[in-house]
């Protein structure tokens, strides 16, 4: 039974939120506000963490970076009115795992809760990944370019860690977003392409030849210029 905390200032969305979860087999933890989620989250261990972005005091982004300054890397699902992309690549970019925007269907949300449990957690048996002169340690998320090393975000860091794994195999937009993001924004949504276009600028930083090829109408591909 995975156990789900629900981070709401609004009391009928929160009580609607525990009776749906609890119903479909969760363990249901909630708090009104975000001091109330850290105090929460220092006492329990939640699987997934459903955060509401706009809350009086400490809102959620504020949860977020602060879960993931202390290196917790608790699954969050943002719920949020702010639909632009650059806020979602803003909720992303702070280490969320998914976003959902208000208003949504509860069934939605059960499905997004449940591609998140299904994402496999890397380990300490996870091989270095290499290719060309570019390499990865899952172990230690450290990424390198020849002799120069970079950093990532943690979602640069799941969409490299997929296309390392996948080398000289075409990726399809759809494939991509399943994977690191756990479902599918839209065909007319561009986040994909603005943490791609994020990672050739890591990439290439030292003036190295580019990797992430682009396979147009299709999606994306891991080799070297032909």
């Amino acid at each position: 039974m995975a156990t789900v905390l629900i981070v709401d200032d609004d009391p009928k969305l929160l009580k609607m939120l525990q009776r749906t979860l609890a119903y479909e087999g969760f363990r249901v933890l909630s708090a009104g506000d975000g001091r109330a989620a850290l105090t929460v989250l220092q006492a329990q261990r939640p699987d997934v963490v459903v955060l509401d972005w706009l809350m009086p005091g400490l809102d959620g982004l504020g949860v977020l970076e602060h879960l993931r300054a202390a290196g917790d890397k608790t699954l969050v699902l943002m719920l949020t009115a702010r639909d632009a992309v650059e806020q979602r690549v803003e909720g992303l970019e702070s280490g969320a795992d998914d976003y959902l925007v208000k208003p949504f269907a509860p069934a939605e949300l059960l499905a997004r809760l449940h591609a998140l449990l299904r994402r496999p957690a890397v380990t300490a048996r996870d091989e270095m990944l290499v290719y060309a002169d570019l390499s990865l340690n899952p172990m230690t998320r450290e990424t390198q370019r020849q002799a120069r090393a970079f950093g990532l975000t943690s979602k640069e860091y799941d969409l490299l860690h997929f296309i390392m794994r996948h080398p000289r195999q075409v990726l399809t937009r759809e494939q991509i977003l399943q994977e690191v993001w756990g479902y599918d924004f839209g065909g007319e949504d561009n986040v994909l392409e603005v943490y791609i276009g994020y990672l050739r600028k890591k990439l290439e930083a030292g003036g190295e030849s580019r990797l992430i090829q682009t396979v147009r109408g299709v999606g994306y591909v891991l080799r070297e210029e032909s």
